[in-house]
């Protein structure tokens, strides 16, 4: 057996295994047993999840976790946890290094994307300048160094505006999000495989495909809205209105 054929049978045995966990997101048991229910819902003041004494007991204990899938830029994992009510179930969960995002904001008010085929959906994307976190780095360097990557621009200022987790329900990937304004281009140097044009478009028009529905990309729908609302904010008309 030739090394592209271990290679080709490692992945459908990985593949074969992910489609096993069937009960990965979900506890998949007899649910007849179920006496718990979530109550009905309450008009209280906004509690973050840590802050409210009653989510002590929504929390889940990991018993086990294994490794069972290792790629290029992030790792599946299978964690065995105990539910609330003591009972078992299966999770899979992404474990990704995180990454930035930057919204790149020029002075007359225009806002950098960069055009970007992405396999995981077959077509061409528009989406803020974003990259991956390499071990240790700080966010605030990471930001710099993939806006200067990707589209050739330096920021005089970069601002830390957010973090979003892309997908709580299965990945820890955070993504953190700046703003980055006094800007300069210099000359771009995408990663070997990366092909990417650049566009700078006037915000309100970004907002405007964001709110259409025509922008996708989570982390370009919240940079482009807070970008948006910081700006209504700032302007006489929303100082006033607070």
């Amino acid at each position: 057996m030739d090394k592209e054929e271990n290679n080709n049978e490692e992945l459908a045995g990985a593949v074969d295994d992910m489609r096993d966990s069937v009960t990965a997101f979900t506890y998949d048991g007899d649910r007849s047993t179920h006496d718990h229910v979530s109550g009905a819902p309450e008009e209280r003041e906004l509690v973050l999840g840590d802050d409210d004494p009653r989510d002590a007991g929504l929390a889940e204990h990991p018993l086990t976790e294994n490794v069972a899938w290792t790629g290029r830029i992030f790792n599946v994992n299978r964690l065995q946890v105990e539910l609330p009510d003591g009972r078992r179930a299966l999770r899979d969960v992404v474990r990704h290094p995180g990454a930035v995002a930057i919204v790149a904001l020029t002075d007359d008010g225009r806002i950098c994307l960069v055009r970007q085929y992405r396999s995981a959906l077959g077509r061409v994307t528009v989406e803020i300048p974003a990259g991956k976190l390499n071990p240790g780095e700080d966010p605030l360097d990471c930001a710099e160094r993939e806006l200067a990557e990707e589209t050739g621009m330096r920021a005089q200022k970069m601002a830390f505006l957010t973090t979003i987790a892309t997908a709580a329900g299965f990945a820890d990937e955070l993504i953190h999000i700046y703003m980055a304004t006094g800007l300069e281009f210099s000359k771009s140097s995408p990663d070997a495989d990366e092909f990417i044009n650049v566009d700078l478009v006037e915000l309100s028009e970004l907002v405007d495909a964001v709110l259409d529905g025509r922008i996708e990309d989570a982390k370009t729908v919240v940079g482009a809205l807070i970008c948006d609302a910081v700006a209504h904010r700032l302007s006489p008309q929303g100082a006033d209105a607070r």
